[in-house]
């Protein structure tokens, strides 16, 4: 008696039955096995801007460790897997104890600051180069959605003061449009005192408003707060742009010359631009290392076509984040069975947080659901070293089948996600076990690499707009 294409299909592992039977084939992905553990690649394959919108402003973004990074930030000592992830864990930690309101504790570093604090920066992997001054000077700086006020070095800087830069360390002097901030300002006095404000600090007779942040991981900068003209394209700067002129620095900073603060406080660029932006921006983050991404400032003027939208929420009492709700989870096109409730505390969706926190039942599904699709692929032992539990050996395959992934946001907005680079970190699921279930967690980079992610908090939503860089 002849065999059944069913009966053969059970003697088949399972991702493959669904290919052979022409049932859930979009549940599945085959992808060459350089794409799912890709190597550090040699040549950068710069990709197009967003648009040429003029009620936008749009330029180059790149990972900080891949070769389409300026090669005044682009360091040999790339920081190993384990290292990344160990920078990552202090950022997600540090990010869920201030949503959650417990109290940060940190050691005396010797510099006072404030004790409100951001985000950790080694973790950070995105930069852009951006003007600053008349004339404009390059500056390749950090972007972070988990920061606010932004910063660069500055002179006078010396070793002991300042962290190693291959760009010329900012020169206020040599600009025509720089001016210090008076301690007596209003501009000093509305500077968040729980945040940023750190007294006053005297230049030549004159009482100057100082800036102080310490970051999650013990990393200090302070200054003096400051304006300038910031160069944001050829076309489009952007007057009295508050910062943080750095004068003291200490840490594990490393080349770049300073960070980019796209959070929700008043301190921000996106705040500090929204008369003429609207309080919206948009960032994609490419697939891999050898490609540029984009980051632009505004909202599409008039069409909006691709775009999948989601309500944003605040943090109470932490302005500076951006929250959505998430509702479910897809793995090879079937909805896992995961209640509601276990994501009633909202995900924070952040450009510095490399892997996603999922509340615990929700990534115990994800996990089972993601094993059993991958049966086909030998399971490494976990590493005592690192957060990633799922991790695979690709080895002997040239192609390998994953099933994909996605994420059902509030108002049954579906977003699927780039497989493999949204999906695997080094043949990796790139999720991790975070808080209890109701607690809030985080949208990792990973899960948004290739789309479009527009904040827009002047309407109240951020969109997801796939297959964008």
């Amino acid at each position: 008696m002849a065999s059944s294409p069913l009966l053969l299909c059970v003697l088949l592992l399972c991702s493959y039955c669904l290919i052979a039977l022409g049932g859930n084939e979009r549940g599945f992905v085959v992808v060459p096995t350089s794409t799912s553990s890709p190597s550090n690649p040699a040549a950068c394959s710069p990709a197009p801007l967003v648009t040429s919108d003029p009620n936008r402003a749009s330029m180059p973004l790149a990972h900080r460790h891949g070769p389409c990074a300026p090669a005044s930030v682009a360091a040999t000592n790339r920081p190993s897997r384990a290292e990344m992830l160990r920078r990552d864990r202090a950022r997600r930690n540090h990010i869920l104890r201030k949503v959650s309101g417990r109290r940060i504790t940190l050691s005396d570093v010797g510099v006072s600051i404030p004790t409100s604090l951001g985000a950790a920066v080694d973790s950070l992997q995105y930069v852009v180069t951006l003007g600053f001054g008349t004339p404009a000077v390059s500056q390749v700086l950090l972007i972070d959605t988990g920061s606010d006020l932004s910063w660069v070095q500055c002179q006078p800087c010396n070793s002991s003061t300042c962290y190693p830069q291959k760009d010329p360390v900012f020169d206020p002097s040599a600009s025509s449009s720089y001016a210090p901030i008076p301690c007596d300002s209003k501009a000093c006095r509305d500077l968040d005192p729980d945040t940023y404000a750190n007294g006053c600090t005297n230049s030549s007779g004159t009482s100057l408003c100082q800036y102080g942040i310490q970051y999650g991981n013990g990393d200090i900068t302070v200054g003096v707060y400051s304006t300038e003209t910031l160069t944001l394209s050829t076309q489009v700067s952007v007057k009295n742009f508050s910062f943080g002129c750095g004068l003291v620095q200490r840490g594990t900073f490393d080349l770049f010359d300073g960070l980019l603060g796209l959070g929700g406080e008043p301190e921000s660029l996106v705040s500090q631009t929204a008369e003429t932006y609207g309080g919206a921006f948009s960032y994609c983050l490419p697939a891999g290392n050898s490609t540029t991404g984009f980051l632009a400032l505004g909202a599409p003027s008039n069409n909006t076509a691709g775009f999948l939208f989601t309500p944003l929420h605040s943090v109470p009492k932490e302005p500076t984040f951006y929250l959505v709700n998430l509702t479910g989870i897809s793995v090879g096109g079937t909805q896992l069975d995961i209640q509601p409730t276990v994501f009633s505390g909202g995900m924070i969706i952040d450009s510095g947080t490399v892997v996603t926190v999922l509340p615990e039942t929700a990534y115990s599904a994800l996990r089972t659901a993601f094993r059993s699709a991958m049966s086909a692929y030998p399971l490494l032992p976990p590493n005592n070293d690192e957060d990633l539990d799922t991790c695979y050996n690709f080895t002997g395959n040239s192609n390998v089948t994953l099933p994909t992934v996605a994420l059902t946001y509030d108002g049954g907005v579906t977003i699927d996600l780039d497989v493999p680079s949204g999906v695997l970190l080094d043949g990796c699921l790139a999720f991790v076990p975070g808080p209890p279930d109701g607690n809030t967690g985080i949208i990792g980079n990973v899960n948004q690499r290739t789309f479009e992610v527009l904040y827009d908090s002047g309407r109240g939503h951020v969109g997801f707009r796939p297959g964008a860089c």
